[in-house]
């Protein structure tokens, strides 16, 4: 039987005040709204922006007022409400039979500051994984989160998933690790407007193969809008570019006859692992240059 997965990635309206509960039920009923659309396009799995609860503003949650940087009050979050909606969300995802991923903010034991996570639900509605980003921002790292410590991997229907989120896309070191992972998708989730984390994204899918998710706010899709890139870099399916909440999907198929993924899937990718091998063996510690030959013109 032919592995098949299909994938929808959400461009959705991601508030920065968690402090408002207006503000986090809008975004919950948006989240659902999009995640029935998902289900009525035969989707398996529908992967959500970065914080698309809610991905509070630094001068929001400044301690010091909205005019200064500094250490977040986290005491101002509505965590009642915002607990609400994620459960909602998990089962809505349970009652549909489709699995959910979706970005938050996850609270630890006090004084520790949250996680700034992306939520994994099962299609029965079960939370059965979370990513906490691993390396911040500056401003994250010094005023807001507490970081995350390693990679999550899940499995659906025998295709594995990565996850990963936002400027994490400028460490390749963690998409390598993926690659070494096994994973055949990495859903990258972003809260920026910024047309070039998208193009690093591509690169990736033409680096290692594997097929990204990218999930962006619907507010920043006129810029780049939320999409899909198979293995060898090509995009498959994107959202409209109007800053409104869409959907862009796609099937991922591991047996797939497209030339061009084929190509990526069954030559490119293991090539790409053999010569890498190739590197850390028996490959001397220092070179030098000058002991190189050389060709005198």
């Amino acid at each position: 039987m032919a592995r098949t997965l299909r994938l929808a990635v959400a461009q959705s309206t991601v508030p920065q005040d968690p402090t408002d509960p207006h503000n986090l039920r809008v975004s919950g009923a948006e989240i659902r709204s999009l995640i029935r659309a998902a289900s009525r396009a035969g989707a398996r799995l529908v992967q959500f922006p970065e914080g698309a609860i809610t991905y509070p503003g630094k001068y929001v949650m400044s301690s010091a007022g909205p005019g200064t940087v500094a250490a977040s009050d986290w005491t101002r979050v509505d965590w009642n409400i915002l607990r609400q909606e994620a459960e909602e969300i998990a089962a809505l995802a349970g009652e549909l039979g489709l699995w959910v991923a979706f970005g938050s903010i996850h609270p630890l034991t006090p004084p520790n500051r949250p996680h700034n996570s992306l939520y994994v639900v099962s299609d029965t509605g079960q939370l059965v994984t979370r990513y906490d980003k691993r390396l911040l921002s500056h401003t994250e790292a010094t005023y807001m989160y507490t970081p995350g410590t390693g990679p999550t991997v899940f499995e659906i229907d025998g295709i594995r998933f990565g996850a990963a989120l936002c400027i994490e896309a400028h460490f390749p070191e963690l998409f390598a690790e993926y690659e070494r992972l096994d994973i055949d998708c990495l859903l990258l989730s972003v809260m920026v407007d910024d047309p070039m984390r998208a193009v690093i994204a591509q690169a990736y899918a033409a680096l290692y193969d594997y097929w990204i998710g990218y999930a962006i706010p619907a507010q920043y899709s006129a810029t780049v809008p939320s999409g899909i890139v198979a293995p060898g870099g090509r995009w498959l399916a994107r959202c409209p570019d109007d800053n409104r909440p869409a959907l862009a999907v796609t099937d991922i198929e591991l047996d797939t006859t497209d030339p061009d993924i084929h190509v990526a899937l069954r030559y490119a990718r293991p090539w790409r692992r053999t010569v890498r091998a190739s590197l850390t063996e028996d490959t001397p510690a220092h070179v030098d240059p000058r002991s190189s030959t050389r060709t005198a013109f």
